[in-house]
Formats: C-alpha cells, structure tokens, sequence
C-alpha cells in the first residue's frame, strides 16, 4: 500500500505523506561526477567561509562595522551551503532519496532562511557602500558597530518570520496527489505543487516572498549605486573616483553572481527545463558561497595586511617555541 493511502496518515481535515522522495535529475547519465564537483565546492566554501571568520574574530583592527557584516556574510554562506550540499549528496549521490515530511519541512526552513539572509547581507554592504561613497564625512557617525550589530539581528528575525510564515501555511494543506519533489531539496514551489487542496494562499505568499527576498533587494542595491554613480561623478579628481569606484568592484560581483541566475530563472518560470533549473539553483546555491570569502575578504586591502600580520605573528611564535 502507498504511504499516501495509509489510514494512519489521515486525520479529520489534513492529509499528509509520511515522506517525500526528492527526484533530482532526470535522464542525465554520469550525474554523480556533478555531485561530486559539489562537494569539492563545498569544502572550499566551507574552509573559505571558516578562515574569513577565523581571520576577522582573531585581528582587532578588523572589528569595525563593515567586517561585521562580512563576517554575517561568512556565517551565512557556510550555514547556506552546509543547510543543501550534505544532503543533496546524501539524497542523490547515494540514493537515500526518501526524506520525513518533518524532515522536509526542516531542511526547506535552514534551506531557504539562508538564502534570504544572503539577500538581506548583499542589500545591506550596497548600503555600506552608499553611505561610504555618498556621505564620506559622516559615515563613522552613521555606520557604527552598534547600528551594524542591530540591522543585522533585525534582518537575521525577519529572514526566520518570512520562511516560517509560509512552513506554517505548507503545514495546513494536505497532500494526496504524489509524494515526489521534482528538485534538489525540498524546494518550497515543489512541494506546494503536490498539495491536492486550494494552494492558493500558499501561491499568493510565495510571490509575495519572492518580491521582498529578491525584487526588493534588488531595487534597493539599484537605488544605491544609481546615488554612489551620481556622487562618483561628482569627484573631480580622476584618482579619487577610481579609487572610490574600486570599493564597489567586489560588492557588484557578488550581486551579479548571486542574483543574476535567480532572477532569469524567476523570470522564465516554466519555460526553463526541469534539469537545466536544478542545474542553474544548485550553483545559484553553492557558488557565491565559495566565491564570496575570495572576491571580497581576500582582495580586500585591510583583510591581506591581516592575513599577513597573522602571519608573522604565528612565524615568530613558532620561532621562539622552538629556540
């Protein structure tokens, strides 16, 4: 009998299934290889992330309001790409396809909680940057420690209401039609396709989701560098300028990297390929984790100058323990 149809899976008014079976790709031979480049990605992120953190907690110099939300940004890379990577290889590398319906609710909140926190840090460092740029004189007035720590618990809470908002409205409907998540993960659009009564509410709160995670951001990241292109030209001296423009460099690759692929996939809908759309979320999820510690801590000045402080320190420790 098919665990959808079981009698102890029934109550009065909900119906839900005692697992989902996460499908991934379909009709790929050699899929494992791409797992396993994953993986790869994975560790690098993950030693990446690890060391910014390490290198930002341990050098003093580095406790300033900008590097508090590049550290935020290391945590939530690493949660991100630990709350999909693991599992993905687990689900689909060695074939443990089944997940509980508490699993799966579980694995969509840390899932989807992280990238909405990704969002929320991007949006914040463009306002970084703008009042850096804009605002140049009262920018340690404005962006304090204090005022970093606050927006960044304040959009940790918002990220946590949004998706638990719409796990509780998945936790009222029922589920008769199939259990097979045709992604990844257990991706929120996915599972809610499988709902057998009026997803409606759910479709409405998705969309509206999508608009504050992504569209919002989106526009509030354009607003800002509209302004900071504004006060660039502003700048008379050539030098000056281009030393304030290479302050943005890292931030918009980041932008680029993580926002590009999801708003053309958002934007195409049903248009884009089952495969191709797993294909295009995983890196959308994995890549910029890796990235981020390399574009933006690695070739950033006050980062190096820490790395090689650090450095020396522990060179002449090492040194002196073994005289």
């Amino acid at each position: 009998m098919s665990p959808l149809n079981s009698p102890s899976l029934f109550n009065a008014t909900i119906v839900r299934p005692e697992f989902f079976y996460i499908s991934g790709f379909a009709g790929i031979p050699h899929a494992n290889y791409y797992y396993v480049f994953l993986g790869f990605v994975y560790v690098a992120s993950l030693l990446g992330n690890a060391f910014v953190m390490f290198v930002i907690y341990t050098d003093h110099s580095l406790h300033t309001p900008k590097y508090i939300v590049v550290f935020n940004l290391a945590v939530t890379d690493l949660c991100g790409s630990t709350a999909v990577v693991p599992q993905m290889i687990d689900t689909l590398l060695f074939k443990s396809h089944l997940i509980s319906y508490e699993g799966c609710l579980t694995n969509m909140f840390f899932v989807f909680g992280c990238l909405n926190m990704q969002s929320f840090t991007l949006m914040f460092l463009s306002y970084d940057r703008f009042v850096a740029i804009c605002f140049p004189l009262r920018y340690y007035e404005i962006v304090t420690n204090k005022s970093m720590l606050v927006i960044t618990t304040i959009l940790w809470i918002l990220s946590g209401m949004v998706i638990l908002k719409s796990l509780f409205v998945i936790n009222r409907l029922s589920f008769c039609k199939s259990n097979v998540v045709n992604s990844f993960f257990c991706d929120h659009g996915a599972v809610t396709l499988l709902a057998c009564d009026d997803n409606n509410p759910s479709a409405v709160i998705n969309k509206m989701d999508s608009v504050l995670i992504l569209w919002v951001p989106v526009l509030f990241i354009t607003g800002t560098y509209i302004c900071i292109a504004r006060a660039l030209f502003k700048i008379a001296d050539a030098s000056e300028r281009l030393k304030a423009m290479k302050t943005c460099t890292s931030h918009l690759i980041l932008v680029s990297v993580f926002y590009f692929p999801i708003c053309i996939t958002y934007a195409m809908g049903s248009a884009i390929p089952p495969n191709a759309w797993i294909v295009n979320m995983s890196l959308t999820t994995v890549l910029p984790p890796m990235l981020n510690p390399i574009i933006y801590s690695l070739k950033t000045e006050e980062f190096t100058e820490s790395i090689k402080k650090l450095y020396r320190r522990n060179k002449i420790n090492f040194t002196v323990s073994n005289k």
